[in-house]
């Protein structure tokens, strides 16, 4: 796979290189110039020819900046297909000496938030993630700043409904959204303003969630990279699953943005949760093990280290079954021991809370204290509402005060315990162990492609040659480069 995907580009690929060139704004029409860039270069068939390299080149002959030269672009007065092709280390030299411009920016990101952390560290206890969604960045603000006095560490921000979807990142602050707000790049900036000064307050770092996901998933990766973004939603398989993007360009896509959110400090938050919507989690909890794995390996392949590896997981055994929460001990305790130095990401009960908010509480407590028990690390917060509405400020200060009773109460507790020798929680691992494995031997067989299409994970069966987005993939041509994934990977 990873052979399949050093052969080809996307156009979210190159739209990404244009942004981290710092190419930005958008046209008298509305449409962002990193788009008018690669709709020029799939218009004159440069595409595989690569946003760097095409760039490049008219750097070195009009003495240009990138913006300039997409401003001109989008005036028809410049074609690069028009331009003769010049010495490539002249190009090359041109490029580099832009693009470090991005990466020194970004690496000054992770050291600030490497700074403030060794100033104020982590909470022993799981950091306690809660979700803003209202659509308004400035009610987000108000929103989230009063989770932070409340004791959240970690806001993610909400997309949008259907976001994922657009082949483009809007422009600007918005204040309209369905079931969340847009994600901008300056809505990553005044978000992460509010929180610093929420977290100065508070005496501790904030980490501010976004969603690196979609037909854009580098570019919001970039984008959260330079604004300091600190954790991403960034799965290899959620968005050919869930929303129908062709499988090819995911694949493509996911690769260049954990090489960012690797080299940027950023967590990724692996979405093996969602499988457990769609699927049984007592029959097929083996294919989030597995999810898991592969998520693993497309990650460390793109440079991201195990300790920035948030894979995902979910409370979501169905409440009549017996011994439920114990084999939901058993799928976390796994999980942990399988993958020690990943800061898991343990998703709250969803798919069985009724609106019977009394019932949820007591799930919501039996998760809050599973998360404890097993050392999870990032703990996305259950609603007492959830079935019921977006959550109130007052339904997350519930959430808040509750997690945080359990997380003192039982502090040390993940190492207090055993586990009975041959019992329910250690079988029960030990045969979705076995499964996994199991499936990841067809899986090695069959191919990636293939198992996608028979519908192994959550039920859902897409074709490697449908959904959205295959028209922006492209075969690299020759001399084709992309200056960051050399300059991220190597650290420089």
């Amino acid at each position: 796979m990873q052979n399949f995907i050093a052969q080809h580009t996307t156009v979210a690929t190159e739209r990404t290189v244009c942004r981290l060139l710092g190419i930005d704004g958008v046209d008298d029409i509305g449409v962002p110039m990193p788009n008018v860039v690669v709709a020029h270069l799939a218009e004159n068939h440069l595409l595989g020819a690569g946003a760097a390299l095409m760039l490049g080149n008219a750097m070195a002959h009009l003495g240009k900046s990138p913006q300039k030269i997409a401003e001109g672009i989008s005036s028809g007065q410049i074609h690069l297909s028009k331009i003769p092709m010049g010495d490539v280390a002249v190009i090359t030299q041109a490029i580099n000496t832009t693009a470090v411009q991005s990466v020194e920016k970004i690496r000054a990101n992770r050291m600030a938030r490497e700074d403030f952390l060794a100033q104020h560290p982590d909470r022993q206890a799981p950091l306690l993630y809660v979700i803003v969604a209202t659509g308004n960045i400035y009610e987000d603000i108000t929103q989230a700043q009063a989770a932070v006095a409340q004791g959240a560490d970690i806001i993610a921000v909400i997309r949008t409904t259907g976001q994922s979807l657009l082949d483009y990142v809007p422009y600007g602050a918005t204040t309209e959204g369905f079931g969340g707000t847009y994600a901008t790049q300056e809505n990553f900036r005044l978000m992460r303003a509010a929180l610093d000064e929420a977290g100065h307050a508070a005496g501790r770092y904030i980490r501010l969630c976004n969603y690196a996901s979609g037909l854009c998933m580098p570019e919001i990766a970039a984008m959260g990279a330079l604004e300091r973004l600190d954790v991403m939603l960034n799965d290899a398989l959620y968005g050919i699953l869930f929303r129908d993007i062709n499988m090819k360009r995911t694949m493509i896509d996911q690769y260049f943005s954990r090489v960012i959110n690797g080299f940027a400090g950023i967590i990724i938050n692996t979405g093996e949760d969602n499988y457990l919507t769609t699927a049984d989690a007592v029959e097929e909890a083996h294919t989030v093990l597995t999810s898991q794995f592969l998520n693993e390996q497309f990650a460390l392949l793109a440079g991201l280290p195990e300790e920035q590896m948030g894979l995902g997981h979910a409370f979501e055994i169905a409440p009549d079954v017996k011994n439920g929460f114990l084999y939901e001990i058993a799928q976390a305790q796994m999980a942990r021991e399988i993958f020690p130095t990943a800061p898991l990401k343990y998703m709250p009960p969803t798919k069985f809370m009724t609106g019977d908010i009394f019932m949820g509480t007591v799930q919501n407590a039996l998760f809050n204290a599973a998360t404890v028990m097993t050392g999870q690390k990032i703990h996305l917060l259950g609603m007492l509402t959830e079935a019921i509405h977006t959550p109130f400020m007052s339904d997350r200060a519930q959430a808040l005060d509750s997690a945080g009773y359990i997380a003192h109460t039982m502090a040390d507790m993940a190492n207090e315990i055993e586990f009975k020798q041959d019992g329910i929680i250690q079988q029960r691992a030990a045969e979705v162990l076995d499964k996994a494995c199991g499936l990841l031997a067809t899986i090695e067989q069959n191919k990636l492609f293939a198992t996608l299409e028979q519908g192994i994970f959550a039920g859902i069966k897409r074709g490697r040659d449908a959904g959205k987005g295959l028209d922006g993939v492209v075969l690299k041509a020759e001399g084709y480069f992309n200056p960051f994934i050399d300059m991220m990977l190597a650290g420089d």
